[in-house]
């Protein structure tokens, strides 16, 4: 039984393949189209460098036309990301549109990473480091990132 968001997932699935963006994967998991687990690589010379933090994506029959539920499974000290994985991305809540695809979503977040949105805090204390002093910040960073290298 193919729903629309079905065959769109499988759209954003075989071009996620054909084309993969730097620094990202993802796919659904075995025989549930609706639910992915993506993997987003810390970015190049930047505190995250190095880093592979897991998400899961979780689908609805709304897609494209509402977002995704995504959140990460990895442990996360960001400014954006709550305590709890999910995160806090204008793209995954009102300014939303059906043209972004699962590619685009994770790249968001890729770059969400290095630059974070300190005024719409979803980690208050990583926010008020990142803007008072990023030296510590960093370094929390530094072990969150070696923590996901560990972790399952």
């Amino acid at each position: 039984m193919s729903t629309p968001a079905k065959k769109r997932l499988m759209r954003d699935f075989k071009r996620l393949q054909q084309d993969p963006p730097a620094g990202i994967s993802g796919a659904p998991q075995d025989n549930n189209i609706m639910l992915w687990n993506a993997v987003i690589f810390g970015p190049d010379d930047t505190p995250w460098d190095g880093g592979t933090f897991k998400l899961t994506l979780q689908v609805t029959e709304d897609y494209p036309n509402k977002p995704p539920t995504v959140r990460f499974v990895s442990r996360m000290f960001h400014p954006n990301i709550y305590a709890d994985g999910s995160i806090c991305l204008d793209i995954l809540q009102n300014q939303w549109s059906p043209i972004y695809d699962v590619a685009a979503i994770l790249t968001s977040i890729q770059s969400l990473l290095c630059d974070p949105n300190p005024n719409s805090p979803a980690n208050s204390e990583a926010a008020r480091m990142f803007s008072e002093n990023k030296r510590e910040y960093n370094r929390r960073v530094r072990e969150i990132v070696e923590q996901s290298w560990t972790a399952d």
